[in-house]
């Protein structure tokens, strides 16, 4: 384990991905997958704290996933297959589930006690508070444009 000099986190050292929290901003190691102009498509391997245990083959806790993040760069420097370092600030990671979690929650109870309230049956409150989701998930994909350019990760080269 690695204790990182505020003490606030720590990380196994045989992680492939490093999660670090210093100056409140997350990073990650990823390897440039293919380059679209000006877009950068990453690939991460996020993995839980347990993914190196030695009984991870018996343990439901340890995975991993492999995630593809789209940055925008105008730089130039970087190839495909290189590996890189993926940052971004923290308070963002905090944003993203505020809206993709929090939101549909509160909606979702919002939705149920006002069924209760007006006295509709269960099923009908419950049907109701799920397809409420629909049109907010919807909202969220129509201004997934304003959204990117809300969410900034910035590269830099591992050895740098």
């Amino acid at each position: 384990m690695t204790i990182y000099p505020n003490n606030s986190y720590f990380c196994p050292d045989f992680a492939m991905s490093r999660l670090q929290n210093m100056g409140h901003e997350i990073q990650h190691t990823g390897i440039i997958q293919r380059i679209e102009g000006n877009s950068i498509f990453v690939k991460i391997i996020q993995q839980s704290a347990c993914a190196g245990c030695h009984a991870k083959g018996i343990c439901s806790a340890a995975d991993s996933k492999e995630k593809l993040i789209e940055v925008t760069d105008y730089s130039g420097q970087f190839n495909v297959n290189e590996e890189i370092v993926i940052s971004g600030k923290s308070s963002l990671g905090l944003f993203a589930v505020f809206l993709a979690f929090i939101i549909p929650l509160l909606l979702i109870i919002v939705i149920l006690v006002a069924g209760h309230l007006l006295s509709w049956q269960e099923s009908i409150s419950a049907l109701t508070a799920l397809l409420t989701l629909l049109p907010y998930y919807v909202l969220l994909y129509f201004n997934r444009d304003k959204l990117k350019r809300t969410f900034i990760f910035t590269l830099r080269k591992l050895n740098q």
